[in-house]
């Protein structure tokens, strides 16, 4: 998926980009945007957000860190030659928490998680929907769940952690999911065109599934959801011998962990993205209220989002597209990955675009009026 530092723009959607501007926002926008955030105090992810690289991490090698990021996205070389980037010294005690789309193939699959172990004391993946995709296989897999099979198959072999664990006295759980449409609740724009889900988003053709699961219901969100079940003992385990627990996904277990529909560029957007199995799950485990020992990773959207909701606290931190870094989306790649652990959780949520956003400002889902930027795009 990928973000927009003001709205949304599916990378499966290959009508927006024939656009000339395309990322769907043009730099007299950005810079009209900016003013107004100096106007009602909010902050840009780049401006605060280094500070917690840590990259001091050589002088406090007796301290536990866990480094979190998402959407990796290898298959585009620049996004590969980042990760290769990454220190081999600096992280050899620390903790990584990759929440899905590594790779679209197999091979950079297998090239990305071996180049983050080889970095990493310990590496821990959930799969993302691009990392399911079948499309430039060659035919080597019936469907995406034998893909999905391969892959964990792949991270045992490498070391990879994809099911809970405690790691010195801190739980670290990894929660398989996929996006169900009636995840969204929020009353749907009109009056616009609309491209349908099954044109815009990519997955719906290049993703595989048995007869018996289909993205147009419950089913796969619901299949998904049960490979937790098997880790149930290993939770428990998690529970008796830890404070501080990391629950961590690719997709997003609540709504209000992405801008309303008004301010997307793709207002459908709701519909592909997240799974109310998931927010169900993940309370289980932190306990329905939460606490201040409660974290939880997720990706999928592209959108930088530090928020405490119901004593939880969600994180996402993506690498993203080159050509969103290239715009400053997200404030770069000089502050990934993310560290949210370090003697404890760090005790500040960092500023991130739309969740100071909504910090500041009431979440208004009835509200259907296009945002400036999203209106222009549409009457093009």
């Amino acid at each position: 998926m990928v973000a927009a530092i003001m709205g949304f723009l599916p990378s499966h959607l290959g009508f927006l980009r024939k656009s000339s501007c395309p990322s769907g926002i043009c730099d007299s926008m950005v810079l009209k945007q900016r003013i107004r955030n100096r106007r009602v105090g909010i902050f840009c992810r780049q401006q605060m957000l280094p500070t917690n690289c840590l990259y001091h991490g050589q002088k406090d090698t007796g301290s536990l860190k866990v480094y979190v990021i998402s959407d990796l996205h290898t298959d585009y070389a620049e996004n590969m030659a980042w990760v290769r980037r990454l220190s081999t010294v600096w992280y050899r005690n620390d903790i990584l928490i990759v929440a899905g789309d590594v790779a679209e193939t197999y091979k950079n699959f297998v090239v990305t998680m071996s180049e983050l172990k080889h970095r990493f004391g310990s590496v821990f993946y959930v799969p993302g929907n691009h990392d399911l995709w079948c499309r430039r296989e060659g035919g080597n897999y019936i469907n995406s769940l034998e893909k999905l099979r391969a892959l964990l198959d792949v991270c045992a072999e490498l070391g990879v952690e994809t099911s809970p664990r405690n790691v010195n006295g801190l739980g670290i759980i990894p929660l398989f999911s996929w996006y169900h449409k009636s995840f969204d609740r929020e009353k749907d724009v009109t009056g616009v065109r609309i491209p349908s889900l099954e044109m815009a988003c990519k997955d719906f053709h290049a993703c595989t599934w048995p007869p018996e699961l289909s993205n147009s219901d419950v089913a796969l969100a619901h299949h998904f959801d049960m490979m937790n079940e098997k880790n149930n003992s290993a939770v428990d385990e998690v529970h008796k011998t830890n404070f501080h627990i990391i629950t961590f996904s690719h997709f997003l277990p609540r709504q209000d962990l992405c801008p309303e529909k008004r301010m997307l560029f793709y207002p459908n957007l709701p519909k592909i993205i997240g799974s109310d199995f998931l927010e169900a799950r993940l309370r289980s485990i932190h306990s329905k209220n939460g606490n201040g020992s409660a974290c939880h990773v997720f990706g999928h959207t592209h959108f930088c989002w530090d928020a405490v909701l119901d004593g939880i606290r969600y994180v996402q931190a993506p690498l993203a597209y080159p050509r969103e870094r290239k715009r400053r989306m997200n404030g770069g790649e000089n502050w990934l990955p993310f560290c949210i652990y370090h003697k404890g959780f760090t005790n500040k949520v960092s500023p991130s675009y739309w969740s100071e956003y909504y910090s500041k400002n009431k979440r208004e889902p009835d509200n259907t009026d296009l945002a400036p930027w999203v209106a222009r795009f549409y009457t093009r």
